[in-house]
């Protein structure tokens, strides 16, 4: 990746802010036609242009990241004309997919920019943004609780309208309320210190599989497995 011009960056944010703008977002993620004229998408998903997302865009003097946009998609085939959906005049393309699938792909992400964020930058100075179905307070709370400052939303004004959003802050109370937070930054990437390696899961299991076989209580090794009883054998090994 070339070096960023960074006199060319601090010129373009001093006229930014000679205009009054408080923000700026740049888009390197829109899958819907942009990538056909080499932006958005397109740039987002070169390597050797931006590294990692990111990481970079923090370098290179952005004071906080939006994650994540639409995931670039093929939403399906109509088997009766072979014609893919949705189809305009016949003809379609690959465009953004959004929908409550894209949630845990979205948390994943955040929870992966919190953790660098956390390690390398000054916090302080640098705010992460979750994006991704967020219709409730509920999904606000998982993003906030995996390190991000705030939550938007897009897809649910669309299909609910703006009272939506009202009733999500009104959810995102409620549940503050029965955990006694006063404010967003006091659970504010609460959640990030649970998240660890396969291998490390797999010593907690074995250790709570010794705890439970001294005390006789459910699945106590491997060669226990039984057919009929897999489902109760199985949430018997997962704790919350």
């Amino acid at each position: 990746m070339e070096e960023y011009d960074k006199a060319a960056w601090e010129e373009l944010i001093d006229r930014v802010e000679q205009t009054g703008i408080d923000a700026l977002e740049i888009n390197f993620s829109c899958p819907h036609g942009m990538p056909e004229r080499k932006m958005g998408a397109a740039v987002g998903q070169d390597c050797a242009l931006l590294e990692e997302p990111a990481r970079v865009a923090l370098l290179s003097l952005c004071e906080g990241v939006s994650a994540i946009n639409t995931i670039m998609s093929v939403m399906g085939i109509n088997l009766k004309t072979l014609r893919p959906e949705p189809c305009v005049e016949g003809y379609s393309t690959p465009g953004g997919y959004s929908s409550k699938s894209v949630h845990p792909i979205a948390l994943e992400k955040v929870m992966s920019i919190a953790k660098m964020m956390k390690s390398e930058f000054d916090l302080d100075q640098h705010s992460l943004s979750g994006i991704g179905v967020v219709e409730t307070g509920g999904d606000a709370a998982e993003f906030i609780l995996l390190g991000a400052n705030t939550v938007q939303v897009c897809t649910g004004v669309m299909m609910h309208g703006y009272g939506l959003v009202k009733k999500l802050c009104e959810e995102l109370k409620d549940f503050m309320k029965m955990h006694n937070f006063s404010s967003i930054e006091d659970f504010r990437g609460a959640s990030l210190e649970y998240f660890t390696t396969h291998m490390d899961l797999v010593r907690r299991q074995q250790e709570a599989m010794q705890q439970r076989k001294a005390i006789k209580t459910g699945l106590q090794s491997d060669k226990d497995w039984t057919g009929d009883g897999f489902v109760k054998e199985s949430e018997s090994m997962v704790s919350n």
